[in-house]
């Protein structure tokens, strides 16, 4: 329709130009015939290009139509094809759908199968439980009379005895472990122990506290007292300590807690009696000048101490405590020889062992410290000298063994260890301390009556001054193995009861006893 409305407007077009030319050719006149037979001819010319012209387009949209349908029914066939392929994988698709669904009805009524074999045998094992429950409560019964226990008293029994076979099995176990262990650390320890005694050869130490002061006359006395009493209560009042005056013959007894307070007045008071100047203005510029004195021979005895062990940059006034404790006694043992003992132990012990022997030295030197101001301060004097160190700038290790040499902290380290044996060591050794015999006799019985107080133990002896505890055991009621357990709970018992100098040795005995007679 579009090629022939094309030449439809064509000729049109060549008609009106034709047109215009006649009417031209009709103005002018005389060529109004010739125009009129070009314009036919024209016309005809036209008419004859139209028809061609259409006769092409009708061709060409026929190739068009033709080439369009060819086209549709290429992609015709095409998509019969993909529908074919569709519908062959769906059969198959529904092919195999039937074979699962059959497959999972073959296995439903399997399981329905099994669930019915399962309830049948779960009401079987519920039938066959019920007659052993049955029957256990029967056989039961018939245990309890025969043997004439519950079965709560039975259990009791069996747990009982199956406790006691676990006791016998660790007691067992704990020996052979101690036994493998004390081949070799016990050999090691009495080495090391043996060489730092051996390479320490320390003097006893003697209580050097002096409690009187030597008078050249008793007349002496009375200028000590002066009138009313009145040069005696200067004394005391500047001093802090008792002056007890009375029958002794040529000596004035000082008595007071604070050993650096004794020492001031014992000071004071010598040089009163060699001036002769006994009044109480005076007695305040002699006692003043003593406590100078006391307070350089402190410092001066604490930087001697250092010096001597080889331990330097300790804190001004942790050598003030150290020096303290040359005023100190524990047991009628200096407590600064005492410390000096224990350093020097403790860096011998460190040398067996490859470790630091200034730190060990350091730590030694320090571990008793609070002394010196454990009667000013409430608590253990080592837990005190902890603090103390920990306040002045000593590492965590010193301050660890100070603390833990009293066992006041678990020891976490070798050299609170070491610190807790060199403090034994020099405290334990005979001679070294001396204890008043109420403590002692108290000590012994506090021993034995720990020893008798465990279950089969016949009698118990504190023996070597209470370094010892000897326990007889009965043999029909402690086996070998036990005998090494009690020793252990003997020991640990006493460690958490008493509190003692060094350490005790606890010895079980157990002994098997066959008597006869002839006749």
């Amino acid at each position: 329709m579009n090629t022939e409305m094309i030449l439809l407007l064509l000729a049109g077009l060549i008609v009106g130009g034709f047109i215009g030319t006649i009417i031209r050719a009709k103005s002018s006149g005389s060529k109004l015939a010739n125009a009129g037979r070009e314009a036919a001819k024209i016309v005809e010319e036209a008419k004859k290009e139209a028809a061609t012209v259409r006769k092409e387009a009708e061709i060409q949209s026929k190739d068009v139509v033709f080439k369009a349908k060819a086209d549709w029914e290429e992609e015709v066939r095409e998509a019969r094809r993909d529908l074919h392929s569709q519908e062959k994988r769906m059969v198959q698709k529904e092919e195999n759908l039937d074979r699962k669904t059959v497959q999972l009805d073959s296995k439903d009524e399997d399981l329905t199968r099994r669930e019915q074999s399962l309830l049948d045998r779960d009401r079987n094992l519920q039938k066959r439980t019920e007659e052993v429950e049955a029957l256990v409560a029967e056989q039961r019964i018939q245990l309890e009379k025969v043997s004439g226990m519950t079965s709560e008293e039975a259990r009791q029994r069996l747990m009982a005895t199956m406790e006691s076979e676990a006791r016998h099995d660790a007691a067992k176990r704990i020996r052979q472990i101690e036994d493998e262990a004390k081949e070799t650390a016990d050999k090691k320890a009495k080495k090391i122990l043996s060489l730092t005694i051996q390479r320490y050869a320390g003097d006893y130490v003697a209580e050097k506290t002096i409690n009187s002061v030597a008078l050249p006359s008793d007349e002496m006395k009375g200028r000590i007292i002066g009138r009313e009493g009145r040069n005696i209560r200067a004394i005391e009042a500047a001093t802090g300590i008792d002056l007890i005056i009375d029958d002794t013959p040529e000596a004035v007894i000082i008595s007071g807690f604070n050993p650096v307070r004794r020492e001031v007045a014992r000071l004071s008071l010598e040089r009163l009696i060699t001036d002769g100047r006994i009044h109480p203005s005076r007695i305040e510029e002699v006692v003043k000048k003593a406590e100078q004195e006391v307070e350089g021979s402190i410092r001066d005895a604490g930087e001697q101490a250092t010096f001597d062990v080889g331990v330097h940059g300790i804190h001004a006034e942790i050598v003030k405590l150290v020096g303290r404790l040359r005023y100190r006694t524990s047991y009628g043992q200096n407590v600064l020889q005492h410390s000096l003992e224990v350093s020097f132990l403790c860096g011998i012990m460190a040398a067996e062992l490859g470790l630091d022997i200034k730190q060990a030295k350091r730590a030694g030197l320090l571990h008793d410290i609070g002394k010196a101001v454990d009667h000013e301060i409430e608590g253990s004097h080592a837990i005190i000298g902890a603090d103390l160190a920990r306040k002045h700038g000593e590492p965590p290790e010193i301050v660890h063994a100070i603390a833990a040499h009293h066992e006041e902290e678990k020891p976490e380290t070798i050299l609170a260890v070491l610190v807790q044996a060199a403090d034994a060591l020099s405290g334990a050794r005979p001679g070294a301390r001396r204890e008043m015999m109420e403590t002692y006799v108290k000590r012994l019985e506090d021993l034995e009556k720990i020893g008798t107080s465990f279950h089969g133990v016949t009698s118990c002896y504190a023996i070597q001054a209470g370094r010892e505890v000897r326990v007889m055991v009965s043999s029909e009621k402690v086996s070998d193995d036990q005998s090494h357990v009690m020793a252990k709970d003997i020991a640990r018992k006493i460690e958490n009861e008493m509190t003692y100098p060094g350490q005790i040795r606890v010895n079980v005995i157990r002994e098997t006893r066959a008597t006869d007679y002839a006749k």
